[in-house]
């Protein structure tokens, strides 16, 4: 069954057919960059028309930076404030609509490195911003936004996120360093048996898990950058 996800982050969109049995991209993906400001018309008519690029007239997913309840949006923290009470899933035609880091959590969990994993399992993603996706047992809890704990009075994403190692020019060891407090913080409260890097960051996992050490194993996602389309597709699954 083939079903087109698309994901919205605060730099790109980016969307593709995916197999939903097989858990992987039924066609290359197209990625357009984040609108600037990303108001909830500009984005719309970028969905539209990776829709449009695909042919598309079957089911269709969208992740969203932020909290999402029946559709509807609650929080932006890295897009436009207008999007917040939004019904995203109207606007986007009825597409199916969930929180960006619990698709890609979904997706990982089903097809990646947390498969058959029991227990408390943390996806974390770092991109523009921190996303997190929390599972006891295989079972998600939804919208955690763990991104938005603080450290040194400041939320974590503004100090440990890519997009803050990017900005200030930090060295990925420099950045490693970011992270390890800010996961440290998370295992304390968390006690998770495994926790899952994803994001952009995971595609240079190499470069900064090395410098990482928790109780906790910490593995980059097997799915990488693309467990957000994955995981969009499958909450619009029939």
């Amino acid at each position: 069954m083939n079903v087109l996800g698309i994901d919205i982050g605060g730099s790109g969109i980016k969307g593709a057919p995916v197999d939903t049995e097989a858990g992987r991209l039924a066609e290359e993906r197209l990625r357009v960059p984040t609108p600037q400001p990303s108001s909830p018309d500009d984005v719309a008519e970028v969905v539209a028309s990776i829709v449009k690029h695909f042919n598309w007239n079957g089911p269709v997913g969208v992740t969203f930076p932020g909290v999402v309840m029946d559709g509807v949006v609650l929080s932006a923290a890295n897009v436009d404030r207008s999007w917040i009470g939004m019904d995203a899933a109207a606007l986007f035609g009825g597409a199916s609509v969930v929180n960006d880091a619990d698709a890609a959590g979904v997706a990982e969990m089903t097809f990646g490195r947390g498969r058959g994993q029991g227990g408390t399992v943390l996806m974390l993603t770092f991109g523009t911003g921190i996303g997190s996706a929390l599972f006891t047992d295989g079972t998600l809890v939804r919208n955690t936004e763990l991104g938005h704990l603080q450290l040194h009075g400041k939320d974590a994403e503004h100090r440990a996120s890519d997009r803050a190692r990017q900005e200030h020019d930090l060295s990925w060891e420099h950045w490693a360093e970011r992270v390890q407090e800010y996961l440290e913080h998370v295992e304390m409260l968390f006690s998770p048996s495994l926790i899952v890097i994803g994001g952009g960051a995971s595609k240079k996992a190499e470069k900064f898990l090395p410098h990482i050490t928790l109780r906790t194993p910490v593995v980059p996602a097997a799915l990488q950058n693309e467990a957000g389309i994955i995981g969009a597709a499958l909450a619009a699954r029939p």
